[in-house]
């Protein structure tokens, strides 16, 4: 006996599989777009684009031409010609701009572990409705988005705590943001219900659930509100400037201020500027880029979870 295959036949047509990148399907309501508005729409991106990378382009070339060069462009330097690290080398030759960038890393990674730590905890309370005082701190934190206490009686319990001169002046006054409260508490509370109960009934506790079930099934949202907070320590200035007196002290972004308005340059970078080696403005760039570096390199890794960090945890719950 002979058996049947399924086989299509030679003419059938083929069905090929959707590419990966292939554009999602339109809705049926929603007219396909004519050659002239592609055209537009990618004249628009283009022109974005260069608005975006162009002053980018120009910082990071002046930042690598000599003084000669620089003098010769007038200033800022769009062509390159030639590149040199010398001012990148001043910078990192131990001075106060290595001091100050060590300050800065440590203060971000310090400060984003506490915040994270905090925000996490209060936002699983908030999220289970049984919690003990959940409304009433709630209501407390919501209060603080829209009344602040101010600048000088922040600054004197700050003083009265002993904090000032301190490094955890620049971590424990802006450790806690309740926007970022808010968004995780709404995305803990999407979490199947469901889920939680039969963890509890398999002998799960609070601390457990959290850190098995919550934790894992949040990375999304972690990774978005990691990357706030640690972008609000890295490019934070005001808290030194008013807590800190001591230069050895300062993070990157008081020491680029410093040196972008030439307030104060160290001394070997003031020896350089004078006997003509080394050109103020290319200093002066290659501390911006310094700034920027670790923000540019680490978005692109948390990019992807944007959208349902942000839109799941702050549109529903």
């Amino acid at each position: 006996m002979t058996a049947v295959l399924d086989t299509p036949p030679d003419d059938a047509p083929r069905v090929s599989k959707p590419s990966r990148w292939a554009a999602p399907p339109r809705p049926v309501w929603e007219e396909p777009p004519n050659k002239a508005g592609l055209a537009g729409k990618g004249i628009a991106l283009t022109l974005a684009c260069l608005a975006i990378l162009f002053p980018l382009w120009i910082v990071v070339v002046t930042s690598l031409q000599s003084k000669k060069t620089i003098d010769e462009a007038g200033g800022l330097v769009v062509i390159p010609k030639g590149i040199t690290f010398i001012a990148y080398q001043e910078l990192l030759s131990g001075g106060q701009v290595q001091k100050a960038a060590l300050v800065s890393i440590g203060v971000t990674v310090v400060g984003t572990l506490f915040s994270m730590t905090v925000s996490v905890l209060c936002a699983y309370g908030l999220s289970r409705s049984g919690s003990l005082g959940h409304r009433g701190i709630l209501m407390t934190l919501l209060a603080t988005m829209f009344f602040g206490a101010g600048l000088i009686p922040t600054y004197l319990l700050v003083q009265a705590l002993g904090l000032t001169d301190t490094y955890l002046a620049l971590i424990l006054p802006s450790a806690v943001s309740v926007f970022n409260i808010l968004v995780l508490r709404a995305f803990f509370m999407n979490i199947s219900q469901e889920l939680i109960d039969s963890a509890r009934i398999d002998g799960a506790g609070d601390w457990r659930i959290l850190w098995k079930i919550v934790l894992p099934l949040s990375r999304a949202v972690l990774a978005v509100i990691g990357l706030f907070y640690a972008v609000g320590y890295w490019s934070a200035w005001f808290n030194a400037s008013i807590y800190l007196t001591d230069q050895d002290m300062m993070p990157l972004q008081n020491v680029m201020i410093q040196l972008v308005q030439m307030q104060q340059r160290p001394v070997g970078l003031q020896a350089q500027i004078n006997t003509g080696q080394l050109s103020p403005l290319a200093i002066q760039m290659a501390v911006m880029v310094m700034a920027l570096l670790p923000v540019a390199v680490l978005s692109p890794f948390v990019q992807k979870h944007f959208k349902k960090g942000m839109l799941t945890g702050a549109v529903k719950g």
